[in-house]
């Protein structure tokens, strides 16, 4: 009997900010098509009740630390199995106020959590996955990253990079195996993160999507596992749109 189409049986993956909202339906949509998932993320307690929920592997450490990257690939493929699929999902907004508002240290924060994460978990897992000749990383990026939001300065910034990173690997590991690497561009999802954006960008947002709403975290999540399965070999270097209808191009 053929396996079900997108099906990640006997795969591992590795999803950050995987403790709640988006990340969180990520690993629970990878984790129902049969991959085994493990939960990278800062707060222990989001990320151990998703991984018993799941029976997956919780990785407690910092995107932007290299040596919590490197340790929470290892302790995966010690407890699960060589990892095959990483999705870069964890992010921040940082302040939604006006850029000569904005301290050094607050946009380098942004970037560091949003772009040095991807890079550095991509660093840790490519090795393996080019001698392994497969793998499929997927990076959360933003509508932002392409248009630019008011008062969101750092986060649109970083998303933007999101998506040349994605672009510039893909090219990297093209033919060297079945190695995809693609982002994805949601518009505004109802997710805890909005808790701390100002109530007037959220309206901004909202109101720039021809459907009237926001986005679920299990729509996101439904894009990513295709593009997460083996059934997306030859789509690689792209950033899908999923916005309502805002990104028309």
């Amino acid at each position: 009997m053929a396996e079900p189409f997108f099906s990640l049986a006997g795969k591992v993956a590795i999803v950050t900010g995987g403790g709640q909202g988006i990340g969180e339906a990520i690993c629970r949509r990878l984790a129902a098509a049969g991959a085994k998932v493990s939960i990278f993320d800062m707060a222990p307690e989001g990320a151990n009740r998703v991984a018993a929920e799941l029976k997956g592997y919780a990785g407690i450490g910092d995107v932007t630390n290299e040596a919590d990257v490197f340790r929470v690939v290892a302790e995966t493929e010690k407890a699960l199995g060589p990892v095959d699929i990483i999705v870069n999902n964890a992010g921040i907004t940082g302040r939604t106020v006006k850029l000569w508002e904005l301290k050094k240290e607050e946009f380098s924060k942004v970037m560091d959590v949003n772009v040095i994460g991807p890079f550095l978990l991509c660093k840790a897992v490519m090795p393996g996955m080019l001698e392994r000749k497969y793998g499929r990383i997927v990076s959360i990026a933003s509508v932002a990253g392409k248009e630019g939001n008011p008062t969101m300065s750092p986060y649109s910034a970083s998303k933007a990079a999101v998506i040349a990173l994605t672009k510039s690997l893909a090219k990297e590991v093209a033919g060297q195996g079945d190695i995809t690497v693609n982002a994805i561009s949601p518009a505004v999802i109802q997710t805890p993160i909005l808790d701390g954006v100002a109530a007037t960008t959220v309206q901004y947002m909202v109101s720039k999507i021809p459907m009237g709403r926001t986005g679920k975290p299990e729509e996101v999540a439904a894009l990513v596992h295709f593009l997460a399965s083996g059934d997306s070999s030859f789509t690689t270097g792209q950033c899908y749109d999923i916005s309502g209808g805002r990104s028309t191009y």
